[in-house]
């Protein structure tokens, strides 16, 4: 069971491309909107809570709060928690042809600025857009997605772990948009 729950997640990756994330965004400045906010510049530690909207080039962070911390290199490094039944979110343009997108959503996100990681905790979620219509989703307890390789890890718990028993996790796998449905075939509605 957990051969083919693995061998089902390495499909998915393939399937999802081999554009990275917008590399632009590395380079640009990181813009944090919110209701209140404590800084420690000693620590280099922000604590900003209430409708938390972090941007830097196209990736966007949504969140209830976030905790911002930043190395002496000048890398930041972000939690995010979301509020009972609205998760915390991020989402960023793709390099690559056309309007392609990534977004997620979980209970808690850790963004990793010095290696563009991005870790989603309890109840996550992955998806691929092609504009605004969605691609191939993925969903676990935990995801681990690094932006510059387009390489997730799924897991079954929020530890990052994986254990007999502790959940399965789904995907959902759209079919190549380059096929030509046969003559006659019912097309399916957009975003359906």
């Amino acid at each position: 069971m957990a051969i083919k729950y693995f061998a089902a997640a390495a499909a998915l990756l393939l399937a999802m491309g081999a554009s990275h994330a917008e590399k632009a965004d590395s380079y640009k400045k990181t813009e944090i909107e919110y209701d209140t906010a404590d800084l420690d510049d000693v620590k280099q530690i922000q604590t900003l809570r209430g409708n938390v909207v972090l941007t830097r080039g196209t990736l966007k962070m949504k969140s209830a709060m976030a905790v911002v911390t930043q190395d002496a290199e000048g890398y930041q490094y972000v939690t995010l928690t979301g509020a009972p039944g609205k998760p915390a979110t991020f989402r960023q343009k793709r390099d690559g042809a056309g309007d392609q997108w990534v977004e997620g959503e979980a209970e808690r996100i850790d963004y990793d600025g010095h290696i563009e990681l991005v870790k989603l905790f309890s109840k996550a979620k992955i998806r691929r857009l092609e504009g605004s219509r969605p691609s191939d989703e993925v969903a676990g307890e935990f995801i681990s997605y690094d932006s510059r390789k387009e390489y997730f890890s799924v897991r079954n718990t929020v530890t990052g772990d994986s254990k007999p028993g502790a959940g399965r996790g789904t995907m959902v796998i759209q079919p190549s948009s380059k096929r030509v449905p046969p003559e006659g075939a019912v097309q399916p509605e957009a975003g359906k």
